[in-house]
């Protein structure tokens, strides 16, 4: 990967004593292995879009996290799209988010500066080994996960958009394993970008098999709204998530235009996916989004979607 498409960002955990969302690094672990290792690890993913332009961003945001967080198992892994900067806001200003996630972007607006919107990517604090200046000053050792935090990045892509992907590296206990790297992406819309998309992808695919990584996972909304969009997983020597656990004669997975008129001809699509390389889908699921009332001064409310799309949630072992 050409340095030049990289731009360095950073995850970061809140500090209740200070208030303030501080920057995490990896924590060098001990070469002394103290319990027997796992041959394999689980964790659970959710990607959703959050849809910047419909009424009530910020109010739509906030409920689509709470339906994500308020289960009895919290996912590992968030990948976010669509996310304004007073999305953003709200994000970081969220207890339930400041009490069990490190998120990416904490540390400045710069991802937001001359875009509509950006992604955005947290992951459980309790299943990822890391340190802090803070927590290292105060000599106090954070919860050990089973993988340590490495590079985070975002990946410029040749957009029509500006469209960038969130790269995080995590590597696994064993020093014998390399990292795996866990990506999130918003391909550029619509049928005229169908090149650009191509390119993205063979670019992201790539970044999966560079040295020092032993594969990983790239999920979001990949607008995939034609049959060439569809082929360009298999092209890429990737595998469909959804096609290896449902098949390609069973349910379509649809993710956007799902319950909705439309007036431009366009039909429900499968937009999000999920692409893997080196790791195993153990299941995945459609998360339909729930309603939100828009007040219309004199006239009845009207009621729409959290988002117009639906989220995925994915188990998966590496």
């Amino acid at each position: 990967m050409a340095a030049s498409r990289l731009s360095q960002r950073t995850l970061s955990v809140f500090l209740p004593s200070n208030r303030l969302w501080e920057p995490v690094f990896s924590k060098c672990r001990s070469s002394q292995v103290t319990q027997p290792l796992p041959l394999t690890s689980r964790f659970s993913l959710i990607t959703q879009n959050l849809d910047a332009f419909s009424p009530r961003p910020v109010a739509r945001a906030k409920l689509l996290l709470d339906d994500i967080l308020g289960v009895c198992k919290q996912p590992d892994i968030i990948f976010l799209q669509e996310v304004t900067s007073s999305v953003r806001t709200s994000i970081l200003g969220n207890p339930k988010i400041r009490e069990a996630f490190l998120v990416t972007d904490a540390e400045d607006q710069s991802s937001f500066d001359g875009v509509p919107f950006a992604n955005m990517t947290l992951l459980s604090s309790k299943r990822f080994t890391f340190e802090s200046k803070s927590l290292r000053k105060d000599n106090r050792i954070e919860r050990e996960g089973e993988f340590t935090l490495g590079v985070v990045s975002r990946v410029k892509l040749p957009s029509k958009y500006g469209r960038c992907a969130l790269s995080v590296d995590i590597t696994p206990p064993s020093a014998l394993v390399s990292a795996y790297r866990l990506i999130n992406v918003h391909f550029d819309s619509l049928g005229d970008t169908l090149p650009y998309r191509t390119e993205q992808m063979e670019i992201l695919a790539n970044l999966l098999r560079e040295p020092g990584c032993a594969g990983g996972l790239i999920a979001g909304d990949f607008n995939a709204i034609s049959p060439e969009d569809h082929a360009l997983l298999d092209k890429n020597g990737l595998v469909d998530a959804w096609l290896a656990l449902h098949g390609r004669t069973g349910f379509d997975g649809a993710t956007w235009g799902v319950e909705a008129e439309r007036r431009d001809g366009l039909r429900p699509g499968r937009l999000d996916k999920v692409a893997l390389l080196g790791i195993e889908a153990k299941d995945i699921k459609l998360l339909r989004p729930g309603l939100i009332e828009v007040p219309k001064p004199g006239e009845s409310s009207d009621y729409i979607p959290y988002s117009d799309h639906y989220g995925l949630g994915l188990t998966f072992t590496v």
